[in-house]
């Protein structure tokens, strides 16, 4: 999850100052007047973030909450907007990104988690093999360049058998140099954007393509058909609703937290996604 190509792919967010009618994310959310609902502008990736967003806003209108949603296609703009307060909460990051960005000194964002919502499980995907055990000597294996990741997608590998981490590292923050044992001498491959992966996969680059779900599912691609091996859901990366400090308390928050944590929502999901995307309880 790191910077989008430029000229690749269109960012087809539309930037506008939160609704609360701030400039600045030390103003915080706003709250309504006289009855008039608050309204709170949430920033997503489109797939599947945004269209769990949408199935949320009658819910939330319904609890005087008028939920205004941007889309995104990278992972810098949001929070980048979020800092600057021209959005008020975003959902597109698991914990592990965005506690790399809080920790990172050159962004030094002051946001916190509201909420946990789901699970997208990534996946390996082949056009040459039909498994992981089908994989030759010497295998291209292409995926992120974001570090934050690699810990996350080397875990998986490692549960499959194909490689050995160093047990002294945090699985999070593993890296491709803290492998130890390779028996199959896997040739790593970890410059890509996130985005531009299942292109790569589509055009048969590499014998496997590791792809985060939402990508995925929205370029039509089935995780539970398409993918020849998946992550287990039971899962620390999971994508949360992030507010600026502070706001965490914020009354529509904390409202939006709850339903899409709900029944209604979670049912949802499932059969949406059919365990594409896992729903979790909230923390």
């Amino acid at each position: 999850m790191k910077k989008f190509v430029a000229g690749t792919f269109a960012v087809t967010s539309i930037f506008a100052l939160a609704a609360c009618g701030s400039d600045s994310a030390d103003e915080g959310i706003g709250s309504g007047e006289d009855g008039e609902p608050i309204e709170l502008t949430v920033g997503a990736s489109n797939v599947p973030h945004a269209e769990i967003l949408e199935q949320a806003q009658p819910i939330l209108e319904e609890e005087g909450v008028d939920l205004k949603i941007e889309t995104y296609q990278d992972y810098i703009l949001p929070n980048m907007d979020l800092d600057a307060g021209e959005i008020d909460a975003n959902y597109f990051q698991h914990i592990p990104y965005l506690e790399s960005q809080i920790a990172d000194p050159e962004t030094d964002f002051d946001f916190v988690n509201a909420g946990g919502i789901h699970i997208e499980p990534i996946g390996v995907y082949s056009q040459e093999h039909e498994s992981l055990e089908d994989l030759p000597d010497g295998a291209e294996i292409l995926m992120s360049n974001s570090v934050a990741d690699h810990g996350r997608i080397l875990t998986m590998l490692e549960a499959q058998g194909l490689i050995t981490l160093d047990p002294d590292v945090e699985k999070t923050e593993a890296e491709v140099s803290d492998i130890v044992e390779n028996p199959k001498n896997l040739q790593f491959e970890a410059d890509y954007e996130a985005a531009l992966l299942v292109q790569l996969y589509e055009n048969g680059e590499g014998d496997a393509v590791l792809i985060n779900s939402n990508y995925a599912i929205d370029a039509g691609i089935n995780p539970l058909e398409d993918s020849i091996a998946l992550e287990d859901s039971d899962s620390p990366y999971v994508n949360v609703i992030a507010v600026n400090s502070g706001d965490e308390e914020n009354e529509a928050v904390q409202k939006l937290v709850e339903v899409l944590t709900s029944e209604e929502i979670q049912d949802f999901i499932l059969e949406e996604w059919g365990g594409a995307v896992v729903p979790v309880d909230g923390e």
